[in-house]
């Protein structure tokens, strides 16, 4: 009999919600109109996607209509960032330990002719904000700085890193892939020019997501993918009801269950870490401060984190980033903390979720103490 798999790797992406399936199935069945099309049918699906949207609005405190849906964050991040392509500015600011979405769609956009400065964060994974005011210029269109990071959940602070942006004249693009749903976010205190998430972060499907973008530069943002003009031309192509119906109960289940989840979760995060902490010379990576109630980064010095987390078996855990676990090199992201490499290998990433269990905390505990302290026994 197989194991049952113990999952602690919801940053990478969550289970889908009961409650957002049973509200997804009619849209494939049922209700399976075009919500572009203009009969009955189709106006009784655009009600639903126009639900969706103000679902989603209610978690960020946006106006609905400032959503745009997206195939998911990648996508919301190459519309905010190409679709300023033809502004007269062409300086961009970003961090070093932004996701590989912001990074990659930054190096395309030197390619473009941009200049972007990236900045550097401090062995809590902050950044100085001083540099970042003076890393801003008169040329500068947009600086990216993520919510909450991925991989140790430590969270920028974004409502004074708008008030600097801002006074320069800038806008600020907030990846907020891993912040919606976990802690509240509101767009307006903080400030958020541009935001891009996805909905199987929280509970939902994948596959789809949004961009949240203010509707004062709504009108100058140029669309990336063109056809038949749907969301006001803004992204063109046929929605995809049963995903933005289930990105909806998603964020109205979140905006409910938000406080109830984080503090049960934050407890058992807790338990985790103060006992993994007590292996001889592990610690956590990052600011323990101000991060996710859900994520701890923890690293164990002189062990292989890819042959801890295979030995693992049906514990589901991570060294990093999903979209980067295809390589062995070290995080980025702990590179650019201050590790080594020895140690940014050494390293493991837990991120409980909503159905962690206590039972399958203690499981864990007893499992990676127990696998640890073989891989650090010399071999005879």
């Amino acid at each position: 009999m197989s194991m049952p798999v113990i999952y602690l790797d919801n940053n990478a992406t969550t289970r889908l919600d009961n409650r957002v399936l049973t509200a997804m199935l009619p849209y494939f069945t049922e209700q399976y109109a075009n919500a572009g099309s203009s009969h009955l049918f189709g106006l009784t699906v655009k009600e639903a996607v126009e639900t969706a949207q103000q679902q989603v609005a209610d978690l960020i405190n946006c106006r609905p209509a400032e959503i745009v849906f997206t195939s998911g964050a990648t996508e919301a991040i190459n519309l905010a960032i190409k679709g300023f392509a033809s502004a007269s500015r062409k300086h961009i600011v970003a961090i070093t330990t932004e996701h590989k979405a912001v990074l990659d769609t930054c190096a395309h956009a030197e390619k473009e002719g941009f200049s972007v400065t990236y900045l550097r964060v401090d062995k809590k994974g902050l950044i100085n904000l001083t540099e970042l005011e003076a890393a801003i210029t008169t040329d500068t269109l947009i600086v990216c700085v993520m919510l909450a990071n991925n991989e140790t959940g430590v969270l920028q602070p974004i409502a004074e890193i708008a008030e600097i942006t801002h006074a320069k004249g800038a806008l600020l693009l907030c990846d907020a892939t891993q912040a919606i749903g976990k802690i509240p976010v509101d767009v307006n205190a903080l400030g958020i020019d541009l935001m891009p998430f996805s909905a199987h972060k929280f509970y939902g499907p994948k596959g789809v997501g949004g961009l949240f973008v203010s509707s004062n530069i709504r009108k100058y943002l140029s669309p990336q993918i063109h056809g038949g003009g749907q969301q006001r031309n803004l992204r063109s192509g046929t929605l995809n009801v049963p995903g933005i119906v289930g990105m909806g109960m998603a964020a109205e289940v979140a905006l409910a269950d938000m406080d109830h989840d984080t503090i049960r979760i934050s407890a058992l995060r807790d338990t985790l870490e103060t006992t993994l902490l007590k292996i001889e010379g592990s610690y956590v990576n990052g600011a323990t401060e101000n991060r996710l109630p859900n994520t701890t980064n923890i690293c164990f010095p002189g062990i292989n984190a890819e042959k801890l987390i295979i030995s693992l078996q049906n514990i589901a855990v991570s060294s990093g980033s999903a979209c980067s676990s295809v390589t062995t090199e070290p995080s980025p992201v702990l590179k650019a903390m201050g590790l080594n490499d020895a140690d940014a290998l050494a390293s493991i990433r837990f991120s409980l979720g909503r159905f962690t269990t206590d039972e399958e905390i203690q499981t864990a505990i007893i499992k990676v103490t127990e696998l640890v302290s073989r891989m650090r026994q010399p071999v005879v």
